[in-house]
């Protein structure tokens, strides 16, 4: 049967309880004096373990450090490696020193006597409050996606005129008339909103709608840490933000400002990608029977042959190509016939020359000369 060790209570630093102090001394200052002193005492050496502790951590990080530059040089053959080698050596004497420090102030923390301040103290403790938490649903990308397509349909313009309320009292009082906004679908549909509005030019109007939002995503971040729905959080947001308090407005205000150059960001990109897509589109449409677009085969074309185009001179143009290398010049054909920019400039002058031709038949038709003329 094993024995209980009941050594350590043998020592015990006492001085609330003492009773034999002298008549002439104030007896509650004595015992202040002295719990102060050892209250000094525990602090300076809690303050010696945290030393400690420090200088060991320090001292393996920079141990870890040289044993990783040293591997390094011993790999590559670098030529500090001695220096390296006798830098760790001191190392391993460094770690001696400090383990035998550790020791000694284990040893020292043994012998301290024990006393009302280190007898009782509070092992292990926990709160628990009963409380129903929020049923957390799972659901799909794709049953997300139509959760906010059902919520906007049915919700859109009490979201619209909660984006353009100014007032905290204003928006505490919607958002409790009309709690079903208190939600995810309401913020994404708010970011969305602020894209098109910095999309279309409205900053001022991104800027307000953005601020609503952040109130928004405030209230639901709070029913997170709180683990409560969001709807029971509303009040309490919004009372804490009426204070004004530094901290917490200024946390606001960075939030507001970083959601606002993301939205810029995001609207460039998207407006970006427009333009590509566009441009995207009009290329596709001018490709020519080879697939090349003829404004990029045109800007790759020699200086000469632009001339020609511009000119819309074709006898010009076969002209400029016969006296070109042949081939460099069958290069630059062949590009303009898979981009149908030679077919094009052909079909517009024989437009133009069938035109001049019907032009002098009409020259040339005798003139009718009417009965009137002729009286």
């Amino acid at each position: 049967m094993s024995t209980i060790n009941y050594s350590k209570w043998d020592h015990i630093e006492i001085s609330d309880d003492e009773d034999d102090t002298h008549p002439n001394i104030d007896t509650p200052s004595l015992f202040r004096w002295r719990h102060q002193a050892r209250v000094d005492r525990m602090e300076q050496s809690k303050k010696e373990k945290e030393d400690l502790n420090k200088g060991l951590t320090d001292f393996q990080q920079k141990k870890v450090e040289i044993q990783q530059k040293l591997k390094e040089a011993e790999k590559n053959q670098l030529p500090d490696i001695n220096k390296l080698q006798l830098e760790m050596k001191e190392i391993e004497k460094q770690e001696s020193d400090w383990r035998a420090k550790e020791e000694e102030l284990k040893k020292k923390e043994k012998l301290t006597p024990l006393n009302i301040d280190t007898i009782c103290h509070d092992g292990k403790s926990k709160t628990i409050i009963n409380k129903i938490a929020p049923k957390v649903e799972v659901l799909t990308e794709e049953e997300k996606a139509e959760r906010q397509q059902v919520f906007v349909k049915k919700n859109k313009e009490k979201v619209k005129k909660f984006g353009m309320l100014r007032q905290y009292k204003d928006s505490q009082q919607y958002l409790t008339d009309n709690p079903e906004l208190v939600c995810e679908e309401s913020a994404n549909y708010l970011v969305i909103w602020c894209i098109d509005l910095e999309m279309e030019e409205k900053h001022e109007l991104m800027s307000h709608v953005a601020h609503q939002l952040i109130v928004l995503n405030f209230i639901l971040e709070l029913a997170k840490s709180m683990d409560i729905h969001p709807r029971g959080c509303v009040a309490p947001f919004f009372n804490r933000i009426q204070m004004g308090e530094k901290q917490y407005m200024e946390a606001f205000n960075s939030e507001l400002d970083a959601f606002k150059e993301r939205v810029k960001i995001r609207a460039k990109e998207k407006l970006d990608k427009a333009i590509q897509e566009y441009e995207e589109e009009e290329r596709q449409k001018r490709l020519g029977p080879g697939g090349l677009d003829p404004v990029e085969v045109f800007e790759s074309l020699p200086q000469i042959l632009k001339d020609c185009f511009d000119k819309k001179d074709i006898a010009l143009l076969q002209q400029v190509v016969a006296e070109m290398p042949q081939e460099e010049a069958s290069y630059h054909i062949k590009r303009c016939v898979d981009s149908g920019a030679l077919e094009q400039e052909s079909k517009k002058e024989s437009e133009e020359e069938k035109g001049n031709k019907e032009s002098e038949k009409e020259t040339d038709k005798p003139k009718q000369v009417s009965t009137e003329e002729v009286d």
